[in-house]
């Protein structure tokens, strides 16, 4: 169960983060279908985990959460496009995303792969242009560079196609463990990697939190595939089964359920003890809460 504290701080910063959101799509406005598919995709109730692990991340650092704001809404956005891309009949061919129809569902398939094409790019509006007055150069720099390097090739992208090859296949648990880590671990990385950079973190308390992340990323993976077997449409958003559907290989399929839950449960055991070693119960508490959060989600 969360603590109070913790549902407090994350209905706090999400009310912060979703205006600030808000305020960046009302900027936009034409073509119509693209800025409606835009806010569409996005405002959609999703968990702003990596937005959450950013501002969590600079607060453990004592930074003002206003200098992450925009690099937030660009993750978020990045994060948005994939999903965007992912539901497209080429790819998952998903009908519901969060309870709702998907984008291309709502808006049409040619129109789906522009708005998230759209999201994608604007995310690097952001990154650069809107940061311009919070941060410094060089750290705008690193940041770009970081956020193109995980979301690309040697991240995001690489994962998603090792995926899609892997679809009626028999794979190996290390094939399987690039395909999360790049697919999705980069992406829960990277805001905890930008957190560093913002506030110039030492390179021992970056290393850290980036191994923090790593764990906290595959178990994040590891319960996606659990609730895929184990949850239900009210409490992901989508048909369960998608995974089995698509004949894809996932840690329940390779290893069983009960050793998948044991993988998740030593992940999060593991990040929550690196924390509290490292930077102490009352300094890291949000960090672990949230590592508790991953393992007990229910969508």
């Amino acid at each position: 169960m969360l603590s109070k504290n913790f549902k407090a701080y994350l209905n706090s910063k999400t009310l912060f983060f979703e205006e600030e959101l808000k305020k960046e799509l009302n900027e936009l406005s034409y073509p119509d279908v693209i800025s409606e598919g835009m806010k569409y995709s996005i405002l959609n109730g999703g968990k702003r985990l990596r937005p959450i692990l950013l501002f969590a991340t600079l607060d453990l650092l004592g930074i003002d959460l206003n200098k992450g704001v925009k690099s937030a809404i660009a993750l978020e956005m990045i994060h948005s496009y994939s999903l965007v891309h992912d539901d497209l009949p080429a790819l998952d061919n998903d009908d519901y995303r969060r309870g709702q129809l998907t984008t291309h569902k709502k808006f049409g398939e040619a129109e789906a792969i522009l708005i998230g094409d759209a999201l994608l790019t604007h995310a690097f509006y952001l990154l650069s242009e809107k940061n311009l007055t919070i941060l410094d150069y060089d750290k705008i720099v690193k940041i770009i560079s970081k956020t193109a390097l995980y979301s690309g090739i040697n991240g995001m992208i690489g994962g998603q196609t090792i995926d899609i090859e892997s679809e009626n296949k028999k794979i190996d648990l290390e094939t399987l463990k690039y395909i999360h880590s790049h697919k999705t671990g980069k992406l829960l990385k990277l805001p905890i990697e930008i957190a560093c950079i913002i506030a110039e973190a030492n390179e021992e308390t970056t290393n850290i939190l980036i191994e923090f992340s790593e764990l906290i990323g595959l178990a994040f993976q590891v319960k996606d595939d659990i609730l895929d077997i184990e949850g239900t449409f009210e409490e992901i958003g989508k048909p369960v089964g998608s995974d089995s559907i698509l004949n894809k290989s996932t840690y329940p399929s390779i290893l069983g359920m009960d050793e998948s839950k044991k993988i998740l449960n030593h992940n999060i055991q593991r990040a929550k003890k690196l924390i509290l070693d490292n930077f102490g119960e009352e300094r890291g508490n949000i960090l672990i809460a949230l590592a508790d959060y991953i393992e007990n989600r229910k969508k």
